[in-house]
């Protein structure tokens, strides 16, 4: 969707990410998505008096690596906080976050898109557990005029990562693509499943308007915990047009949450916007300040993997291929390592063109992804050897393809034992042009009298005729010489 003539939107974005742990924040509890309520607690989560939270290491760590790909200062020491307030999940009435020392401060990410790069950056990146969560009984699961509600401590103290952004973005299709790039990064480092279904990434979305060529800030909403990248979209489209038609009309935004229904396209008030002063944040007198050891920080920076999309720019500028392959190749890190181990034995662009195509569409049938079949990345590059020299056809190479996919056998074995190769004799190739020439004396005519298309007519007469073991290319080739078209 378009921005209404004549302004601007900015668009900051809020991300949680539950942290990939086998355990919960501050206490023991294991994070299983999906088992049955109320079977991972005990009395930290539960918030039973005297119980003391213990903060999970490995948090911690998965909080560093994301700092350190985000482009974001380590802080030296950060501390936890008590953020107060009352909700039916949350039993202890307050939520353990960090506040105004954060563990991740500032950084920068270039998004890279078809139509270019832009950048965003990160206003810090900060540790919190997550509440407990409320099941609806009736009402399809909804709250408004639900039976009765229940609550589940399995998710309560979850390990989140709350990953802030500066306010950006301009487009609904900047935020959608910012988000898809943040993801494929977490996944890239093992950092979170992001799986949001699951709710293991929820994105909110900080919205306002100004009059294009100002630079003051309106007054901005909060879209809440938006789970999927379209429906962040159009939530933010919907929720610009809706504050473009209040000013246009005279009237003020109101600083408040907002809920976006994706069915009907809808905009409600949740609540009031707080402030940081409602939430009465005061240090958490039960865990020490996070000091990471220097040396430490320093051995998982050393430690971080090529992410996506420094990944997707490397085969653009190197290998020459476009966005959208680089795309589409560049995760998960299986399929990257698989692509990149045949680009560098043949040609990039057929590999490229081979393993998104013809591999994946066969391998999909039997199940199966490309590093665990019989195709080894040497089957393949072998197998666009065996195209390039022209002992394949395509069509061929593609039957020579499913055999190996079925035995595991070496292309170039496949093709001497079946007796697949194309047809290299001349002589053979020729004979084979003038007979279909002289049994299709009208096709042969109208290509005399410029109806080129029926080369292709001819070259699949002689595929139909030799099984697919004849030269496409030299079989135009000699229907034009024949015909002198």
């Amino acid at each position: 969707m378009s921005t209404p003539t004549g302004w601007e939107p900015v668009i900051g974005i809020e991300i949680h990410v539950q942290l990939a742990t086998r355990t919960k924040m501050f206490c023991g509890c294991a994070l299983s998505f999906g088992d049955r309520p109320n079977t991972h607690t005990c009395p930290v989560c539960l918030a039973h008096p005297g119980a003391l939270p213990v903060l999970n290491r490995e948090a911690v760590r998965l909080a560093i690596i994301t700092g350190l790909a985000l482009g974001c200062d380590i802080a030296p020491r950060s501390e936890f906080h008590r953020k107060n307030y009352f909700y039916p999940d949350l039993s202890k009435a307050y939520q353990i976050s960090q506040y105004d020392e954060p563990i991740c401060i500032g950084g920068r990410v270039e998004v890279l898109t078809p139509d270019g790069g832009f950048p965003v950056g990160i206003t810090r990146a900060h540790l919190e557990e997550d509440a407990a969560k409320l099941v609806h009984a009736g009402a399809d699961g909804r709250r408004a005029g639900a039976q009765g509600s229940s609550v589940d401590f399995n998710r309560g103290g979850t390990p989140l990562l709350e990953i802030v952004t500066e306010p950006d973005l301009r487009t609904a299709a900047q935020a959608g693509a910012f988000l898809r790039q943040l993801r494929a990064t977490l996944r890239a480092l093992g950092v979170s499943d992001c799986n949001m279904e699951e709710g293991s990434m929820r994105a909110d979305a900080n919205v306002s308007v100004r009059r294009a060529g100002t630079t003051g800030l309106g007054t901005k909403t909060e879209l809440k915990n938006m789970n999927s990248f379209r429906f962040l979209e159009r939530g933010i489209d919907a929720e610009i047009a809706r504050q473009v038609a209040i000013l246009e009309d005279g009237g003020e935004i109101e600083q408040e949450t907002l809920h976006f229904d994706p069915e009907s396209g809808d905009i409600h008030s949740l609540r009031s916007k707080e402030e940081a002063h409602d939430y009465r944040y005061f240090p958490e007198p039960d865990l020490v300040d996070v000091v990471p050891d220097r040396a430490w920080v320093e051995e998982l920076r050393a430690g971080l993997p090529e992410v996506p999309v420094d990944r997707r720019r490397r085969w653009m500028d190197e290998l020459g291929l476009s966005y959208d392959d680089a795309e589409v190749l560049s995760e998960p890190a299986e399929l990257a390592a698989y692509f990149e181990e045949v680009a560098a034995a043949a040609d990039p662009q057929s590999a490229a063109n081979w393993v998104r195509g013809e591999l994946r569409a066969q391998l999909r049938e039997r199940g199966q992804e490309p590093w665990e079949s019989a195709v080894t990345p040497a089957h393949l590059a072998e197998l666009i050897s065996l195209i390039g020299d022209r002992t394949l056809s395509v069509p061929l190479a593609k039957e020579v393809l499913a055999e190996v996919a079925a035995t595991g056998s070496a292309p170039r074995a496949v093709v001497e034992e079946k007796g697949l190769g194309q047809i290299s004799d001349e002589g053979e190739l020729v004979a084979l042009v003038e007979r279909l020439i002289a049994d299709n004396p009208a096709q042969a005519q109208q290509l005399r009298e410029g109806k080129d298309k029926l080369v292709g007519f001819f070259v699949g007469q002689a595929m139909k005729a030799t099984g697919g073991r004849a030269d496409p290319a030299r079989v135009g080739e000699l229907v034009r010489e024949r015909t002198g078209s």
